[in-house]
């Protein structure tokens, strides 16, 4: 019986083996494959939504009327078109209206895209354009989301009029940029606020001190390291981390007074969240409006242009970035 275990150990190990050689030769090869690729692709895609919402309104109007209706439609939209010069109205320049999506996780890695999509916009607006700023995010580290709301500031510092519209949430972070805008729009059950800053870190010191595991750890500086995961946290350490902590709000708190003054600081920055009806009441937002009923609105006198930033990875990126996501910085906005 023994030797059958024995044998039966061996051929699980070859076998593993074998299948951990498949996969090495298999990330080798795609690893390989990716760089001799000419390097990641870059582009602006550019869709102008007015198309869009044209060619909704023909298929319904050519489902729902009746011939003499359908012919009467077609006329008077060739008589709206009829000597009328492309990008004007009647004449006047038309309004353009450049929409950005901003999809925020934990890292606000979507901060990348964004940064070229406001570049490109910044080379030809104008400041009788507009940006119109979809933002969904729940907030995340505190370095990536200032950078989210510093590019955001590049617009309002062109005096290009900028519209944040929230359908879902912008919380924490997401608010943070959000509140740049000069004007915020919010769905009535959307969610607002979480001004406030979080910071949580498991500590295992107990569990190694149980298994007689020392952890050792050396810094130069006092405060070069305050709380950790595997040594034994002071409550010195703890006291510092907490300023830390509460430095970093003052800060929010104080950008948001910055670009809403008409905001009680006091009665918001509690960490609380409330839906766009409530959030309204309190002014941290201006209106409630879906981004969908603004944009279509809109299409009537402007011209709405959709800008997306698309770049391809290659593999070894792809793992780079993976491997990172298990590393993030300990305080964050939530």
């Amino acid at each position: 019986m023994s030797e059958f275990f024995t044998n039966y150990g061996l051929f699980l190990a070859k076998t593993v083996t074998i299948i951990l050689a498949i996969i090495a030769v298999a990330l080798f090869f795609a690893f390989m494959s990716s760089r001799k690729r000419s390097g990641k692709k870059e582009s602006i895609e550019i869709k102008k939504l007015n198309k869009k919402y044209d060619d909704m309104a023909m298929a319904m109007n050519a489902s729902i009327l009746h011939k003499n209706g359908l012919k009467k439609y077609l006329k008077e939209e060739k008589e709206k078109l009829k000597g009328i010069v492309a990008g004007t109205n009647n004449g006047i320049p038309k309004k353009r209206i450049y929409v950005l999506d901003f999809h925020g996780d934990i890292r606000a890695s979507a901060v990348s895209s964004l940064r070229e999509e406001i570049t490109a916009i910044l080379t030809v607006a104008t400041e009788n354009d507009e940006v119109f700023v979809r933002l969904e995010s729940g907030g995340g580290i505190v370095h990536g989301y200032g950078l989210g709301a510093s590019q955001l500031m590049r617009i309002r510092k062109k005096n290009i009029p900028l519209t944040v519209s929230v359908d879902k949430v912008a919380a924490s972070g997401g608010y943070m940029m959000a509140c740049v805008g000069n004007r915020i729009m919010a769905a009535p059950f959307s969610i607002i606020g979480s001004i406030g800053v979080i910071a949580q870190i498991p500590n295992f010191n107990k569990v190694l001190k149980k298994h007689d595991i020392e952890f050792e750890q050396f810094t130069a500086g006092e405060f070069k390291r305050t709380v950790t995961m595997f040594g034994e946290n002071t409550n010195e350490a703890k006291a510092k981390f907490r300023e830390e902590i509460e430095d970093i709000h003052l800060l929010f708190k104080e950008f948001i007074v910055q670009h809403r003054p008409e905001i009680d600081i006091v009665q918001v920055s509690t960490g609380e969240s409330w839906p766009g009806t409530r959030a309204l009441e309190k002014k941290l937002v201006d209106e409630l409006k879906t981004s969908d009923d603004y944009l279509l609105e809109s299409s009537k006198d402007a011209d709405i242009y959709e800008i997306k930033y698309v770049s391809k990875k290659s593999l070894s990126e792809k793992m780079r970035f993976q491997i990172e996501r298990l590393f993030f910085d300990k305080a964050q906005y939530g």
